[in-house]
């Protein structure tokens, strides 16, 4: 694997770059659609590269690990063959679907012991388990097996969770290298910055992370209920530490507003479920604003969604039509509604990408966040 910066934006710490992988480049900043399952939900893989150009997708490996098993996608030759996605394919390590299992799970220096939220059965990560579970699966970017803290926690429980996710990242990376890539393609593994919103156990975290020397960087442990300047001055904060040469990717963040300012403070990679899991509910994102598409003054709107994006989805469909088929629960509706907020996403990266090379990343920025922030 490769990574080359080919811009950074003078007004800001914004930059554009390509990663090179065997599946692929990656053009950054990218935004990565989550397909946790094996699948981006709603949408086929046809739809994630000829409409909505994705150069990545992510899977989850507590939620593989569970089902269908890690047993059958060896079978069947790893992910990439399982889902038929021919690009690059990032894992998480399962650590956030863990902290959201509060209740479910037990946390030692060792590792992880969890209840499935599937049949409540018991299981164990370890951070050499999922290690190779993740090679098992075949991703090109293997996630570091870490805690996510929640928000708010105090200083001393962060320092603790602090503590044992380095421990975790040493065995992560000793065991990632004692193994292979099973399936001859090249494999990364990143580690998280954590350290809740403490900027002294941010700091600390970032140095110990860069020190790893790792292909890639990821900063995790926010957009997890803290105020937006608070995301906004850990990220700064640790994008100041982390090594220019290498990619950072920001972990569950965000709304377009939070992309546009994360990119901003110099991040390149981001995934978020919000375009999809907004889409099913009705919430659309568009170049001239946020819209509600259940209220009823879309009700006889036959425009297209979004004439700005192009591709069929965004085009072609009207307002209206897409109302009725949200309203009526249609299944139809929510794979429209998603094809078109992951449209949005990509070509806002995108189009963050364009304006970086050219120079007019910020003051792009300040028109295009003014837009896409306003209630339609």
């Amino acid at each position: 694997m490769n990574f080359r910066l080919e811009a950074t934006d003078r007004n800001t710490h914004a930059r554009a770059g390509v990663i090179e992988t065997d599946h692929g480049p990656i053009a950054t900043p990218v935004f990565m659609p989550v397909g946790t399952a094996g699948s981006v939900k709603a949408v086929h893989q046809r739809e994630l590269v000829h409409d909505i150009h994705a150069r990545i997708i992510l899977g989850n490996t507590y939620h593989l690990y569970l089902r269908p098993g890690t047993e059958i996608l060896v079978k069947a030759g790893g992910l990439h063959r399982f889902n038929g996605w021919s690009g690059p394919i990032l894992t998480d390590s399962g650590g956030y679907q863990v902290y959201s299992l509060s209740e479910n799970r037990k946390i030692t220096e060792e590792g992880v012991t969890f209840r499935s939220h599937i049949d409540g059965s018991t299981h164990v990560f370890t951070p050499e388990s999922v290690m190779d579970l993740q090679r098992s699966i075949g991703a090109d970017f293997i996630m570091a097996f870490d805690e996510c803290t929640p928000y708010p926690c105090d200083y001393d429980y962060a320092a603790r969770s602090l503590k044992i996710t380095h421990q975790w990242l040493q065995r992560c990376i000793k065991r990632f290298s004692e193994t292979t890539n099973k399936y001859g393609y090249q494999q990364a593994l990143l580690p998280i910055v954590q350290g809740s919103v403490y900027p002294d156990l941010r700091r600390q975290s970032a140095q110990f992370i860069s020190d790893q020397d790792q292909f890639a960087n990821a900063i995790g442990g926010l957009s997890v209920g803290e105020p937006h300047e608070d995301m906004y001055a850990m990220t700064g904060l640790v994008c100041e530490i982390l090594p220019k040469e290498k990619p950072r990717y920001l972990m569950g963040v965000g709304t377009p507003e939070n992309i546009l300012e994360c990119i901003a403070l110099g991040v390149d990679m981001f995934d978020c479920v919000m375009p999809t899991r907004n889409a099913r509910n009705g919430m659309l994102f568009t170049t001239d604003g946020i819209i509600n598409i259940r209220n009823e003054k879309w009700k006889d709107d036959f425009s297209p969604i979004d004439s700005t994006l192009g591709g069929y989805v965004s085009t072609q469909h009207s307002k209206a039509y897409l109302r009725h088929l949200i309203i009526s629960k249609e299944i139809l509706g929510a794979q429209i509604a998603s094809i078109h907020n992951l449209t949005f996403y990509l070509w806002l990266v995108d189009t963050a990408r364009e304006h970086i090379l050219k120079g007019t990343f910020s003051d792009w920025k300040k028109s295009m966040t003014e837009r896409i922030t306003r209630r339609l």
